[in-house]
């Protein structure tokens, strides 16, 4: 495998570039926030609100009223939560500053985990399609097979709680 250090990504060093995106995250989570703050309930009944669901949203509420800003930073790692928690912290108006350090602990964990972690899947199954392309077919499509599985499953659920 190569050593992480030294890739890069559009010219960039691979760090720089994981850097640039924990600070861009970093303010998508601000704006998602004050977003959140400034409009609201409002936020509820737009278009996104009512896809994500009453019921969904109160649960999202019942946590971050629980956990406060643990639940910022533990949102991170839930991929259904990281993008639709924020807003709602912004709506019960927690504290900012806790959100602020908890958000920015997220950054710093998440991205570089999940960006050298799929540096990592990517550089073995390179080096798996090197030594057997007939392996490397095989493992990807058993990744490709349990993703559609995945979203077969999800979509049946999904179904049978929009009828219930």
């Amino acid at each position: 495998m190569s050593d992480p250090m030294s890739a890069s990504f559009l010219g960039l060093p691979l760090w720089l570039v994981v850097a640039i995106g924990a600070v861009a995250l970093f303010g998508v989570f601000q704006a998602y926030y004050w977003i959140g703050r400034f409009l609201g309930t409002k936020l509820y009944e737009s278009r996104v609100g009512r896809k994500i669901g009453q019921k969904r949203i109160l649960a999202v509420e019942n946590v971050v009223r629980r956990w406060g800003a643990l639940a910022v930073y533990g949102c991170f790692w839930v991929p259904g939560l990281r993008h639709s928690l924020p807003w709602v912290a912004g709506v019960l108006r927690i504290d900012y500053r806790w959100y602020a350090v908890a958000s920015a602990m997220g950054c710093l964990t998440w991205a570089p985990i999940t960006a050298f972690g799929l540096y990592a899947v990517l550089w073995g199954w390179l080096r798996i399609a090197a030594d057997s392309p007939v392996i490397a077919i095989g493992v990807a499509a058993v990744v490709i097979a349990a993703l559609a599985a995945l979203v077969m499953w999800r979509r049946r659920r999904h179904r049978r709680e929009s009828d219930a």
